[in-house]
């Protein structure tokens, strides 16, 4: 949506979708850069912008979209018809920049699809109870998108982004990155939540909780791409009962670049330690990713937890400001680490990937500052100037660049 041109490309895309029969429902998003400078100019009013009458601002680029991509499929001769979240029965709770969506009432747009008209909905956008609009917060559309397919139970629902599906890796990184034509829920929630800017973790989550299968595919192909072509391209987003699990134990090897590691010296060993170490920077709106606490020695003990870089200063200030009450001996940090990680459902049915993780990155002379796991995905803290070197030996070590 990033131009008329480019909105005239979406708009064949779709008609071609329709016209070999399917009922099309189409959530597009602001055309590029026109969320940002309508915050920008509500930040120019006013330095900390009501919620409120930011979502009112925020809203309108999403309507322009929906607006100008109908008028291109009429233009076309395609019967369609633009809403807004709100028209189209979105309801949201009242939590204005960040709302969630809390019911979708599809009376409106089945009598539509039934007509054989095509429906344009804004995405990122609904109404809340008192009949506020309110937005989703970033990522918005893809979660709107999500929303509506669940709630219509379409076949399937099909993300069209800038990238032609899910790697397993960034390809920026690693030129023998391979596009997944498959990949679980739960695989594609942890990429996404470690870095993975290919879809938000948000949708992610909506789709595996209303088991709504998704294909992420490329906006920038030819829109008159043959449509059993385009039908199998991108990568489809299952279920794992769909996959064989015995084709590949990981999947991919995710990567954050702006980590940040703060130890908690000499901290009394008692209990209710995390608390009273994690409570204030949770409360100074701070997320917290790995955290770990070494066995107590003469009844003390060190705390260290990561934090994204760009809360580092903050959550230190947060910490010194409570060193009297939490009397530990001193802090230290680092903002020059990095987080790597392999992710996938294979983990449950193979042994080894940890040895086999923590062995090439010693072959590599990698250390390793900090270790969590879950049931499919092992990550690892190390120095960044080491990221890309880990990834690249990660992704050669698991034999990811074979199809």
């Amino acid at each position: 949506m990033g131009s008329t041109d480019r909105i005239k490309n979406v708009a064949a895309r779709v008609a071609k979708w329709h016209d070999a029969g399917h009922q099309i429902v189409v959530v597009p998003s602001a055309m590029s850069g026109e969320t940002n400078r309508l915050i920008g100019l509500a930040k120019e009013i006013m330095e900390q912008p009501d919620p409120r009458e930011l979502d009112m601002i925020a809203s309108t680029g999403e309507q322009v979209s929906v607006g100008l991509l109908a008028m291109a499929l009429l233009a076309i001769g395609k019967d369609a018809v633009s809403y807004t979240g709100w028209q189209a029965g979105i309801r949201t709770d009242s939590a204005f920049t960040k709302a969630r969506i809390q019911s979708i009432d599809d009376t409106r747009v089945r009598a539509d699809l039934d007509a054989g008209k095509i429906v344009i909905i804004t995405g990122f956008q609904g109404m809340d109870e008192e009949g506020n609009i309110s937005t989703l917060g970033r990522g918005g559309s893809d979660t709107s998108a999500v929303a509506i397919a669940a709630a219509l139970k379409a076949d399937e629902c099909l993300i069209y982004t800038d990238v032609d599906g899910v790697y397993t890796t960034d390809p920026r990184v690693v030129d023998e990155a391979r596009r997944l034509e498959k990949i679980t829920f739960e695989e594609m929630l942890e990429l996404a939540s470690l870095g993975s800017k290919v879809l938000q973790t948000r949708s992610v989550e909506f789709a595996g909780n209303y088991q709504v299968p998704t294909r992420v595919l490329s906006s920038l192909t030819n829109p008159l791409m043959p449509l059993e072509e385009e039908a199998k391209s991108g990568t489809l987003i299952s279920f794992e009962e769909e996959t064989n699990m015995e084709q590949a134990v990981i999947s991919g090897i995710a990567f954050t670049r702006d980590e940040a590691k703060i130890t908690v010296l000499g901290v009394p060993d008692k209990p209710g330690v995390a608390f009273h170490i994690l409570g204030p920077v949770s409360d100074a709106n701070i997320e917290v990713d790995m955290i770990i606490q070494n066995q107590s020695v003469d009844g003390k003990t060190d705390f260290t937890f990561t934090v994204s870089r760009g809360d580092y200063q903050r959550a230190m200030a947060v910490l010194e400001a409570q060193r009297d009450e939490l009397g530990y001996t001193r802090i230290v940090g680092d903002a020059k680490v990095s987080k790597v990680s392999a992710v996938g459902v294979g983990m449950r049915s193979h042994v080894g990937v940890a040895s086999q993780m923590f062995r090439t990155l010693a072959e590599e002379g990698i250390n390793i500052m900090m270790i969590s796991t879950s049931e499919i995905k092992i990550s690892v803290l190390i120095d960044e100037k080491y990221m890309e070197l880990a990834v690249r030996a990660l992704h050669k070590a698991f034999d990811l660049e074979k199809a």
